[in-house]
């Protein structure tokens, strides 16, 4: 039976091209054909990346892998200053300025015993002091051989015939092997040698620092030269701890009981005072010239006074046991005076 219509009437003439329907529908035995993205310039794709999952509300953003974790800086309480401790460690400053200063008017051509032997003290609390600071191994091989050592420069500073410090500097190298060589005896020291050499060579090198004095009171001038600096350096030390009783302000660090208008003022009045002795001597001394070496002097001695205060500080954060409590805060006086001796010498050589 044929159809009634034509069957070509009634149908749409198509395209030749090809068929503009949507590409989903693939035709039946062939594979569909693979999507293309938008066009891209200059050569940009875009990455195909894993899904992202939807934030919640409240939950906080993530962080790409190249954010690294960086640990909050922990805010250090500063050290409370303790007024009473600044106004006693003043005090020993002045008392061991004021007997340096008188032991050395004491000195004479052909009498320097008695300087010597008030040295001879001083060097003895210099030892005891560092030695139970900073306890360096084999404590007692190394206070011993210091003192040794503190005696036998005593006695070359006065019987040689030449005021010179060569046999001090061969003395100092000596007793430093020396300290060396007895903490290298015994195998528990042996492992903490090479740590402590350090502390060795300044307990020795300061006692020998104080040996110069009787060098120097040997010297023409040489004694106005010790009372003009030491006197400098024991004003300046005094005022530098009284101040930081008073105003310990601006703090050097928050583990240092010390402030900096202290140090200033320290050595600000230290040179006043050396410049104020220098216009009551005699020549070669000047007011310039008092005011030149005492300020060398003041600034030596308050800033090794500073330095220690910096190391006691290093050594109780490192976890370290503190021992013997007066001997530690007669540290930096002691200290101070012990670099202002070879200073004052350095300086009478080259102004006087």
């Amino acid at each position: 039976m044929f159809p009634s219509t034509s069957p070509e009437a009634g149908r749409e003439s198509w395209p030749a091209g090809p068929h503009p329907g949507p590409a989903a529908t693939p035709s039946r035995g062939h594979p569909p054909a693979p999507r293309t993205g938008p066009a891209t310039t200059d050569g940009e794709r875009r990455e195909r990346g894993k899904p992202r999952r939807a934030r919640r509300a409240g939950e906080p953003a993530r962080r790409s892998e190249d954010e690294v974790d960086e640990p909050e800086e922990e805010v250090v309480p500063p050290v409370d200053v303790r007024r009473q401790l600044a106004v006693t460690i003043a005090g020993f400053a002045a008392l061991l300025g004021v007997g340096l200063v008188l032991g050395a008017q004491t000195s004479g051509p052909g009498h320097r015993l008695p300087f010597a032997f008030i040295i001879f003290g001083v060097q003895l609390l210099f030892v005891l002091a560092w030695t139970m600071a900073m306890r360096p191994p084999a404590l007692l091989v190394v206070a011993g051989i210091s003192a040794a050592v503190a005696a036998l420069v005593d006695i070359a500073a006065v019987q040689t015939d030449v005021a010179g410090l060569a046999p001090l500097g061969y003395l100092a190298a000596g007793g430093f092997l020396a300290a060396v060589l007895g903490q290298l005896v015994r195998r528990v020291d042996r492992v903490r040698v090479t740590d402590s050499l350090g502390a060795t060579l300044l307990i020795v090198v300061g006692v020998v620092a104080f040996g110069t004095l009787i060098v120097l009171s040997r010297i023409p001038a040489g004694t106005q030269a010790i009372t003009v600096c030491l006197t400098a350096s024991g004003v300046a030390l005094t005022v530098a701890r009284l101040t930081d009783a008073v105003l310990p302000w601006p703090r050097l660090a928050p583990q240092v009981p010390r402030g900096a208008a202290g140090v200033v003022a320290g050595a600000m009045v230290g040179t006043l005072t050396s410049a104020l002795l220098g216009s009551y001597l005699v020549a070669p001394f000047t007011p310039t010239r008092a005011a030149v070496i005492g300020l060398v002097a003041a600034v030596t001695a308050v800033l090794s006074d500073l330095a220690v205060g910096y190391a006691e500080a290093g050594r109780l954060m490192a976890g370290e046991t503190p021992t013997m409590w007066v001997a530690r805060h007669m540290q930096g006086p002691l200290g101070g005076f012990a670099l202002a001796a070879p200073a004052a010498y350095a300086m009478c050589m080259l102004f006087l």
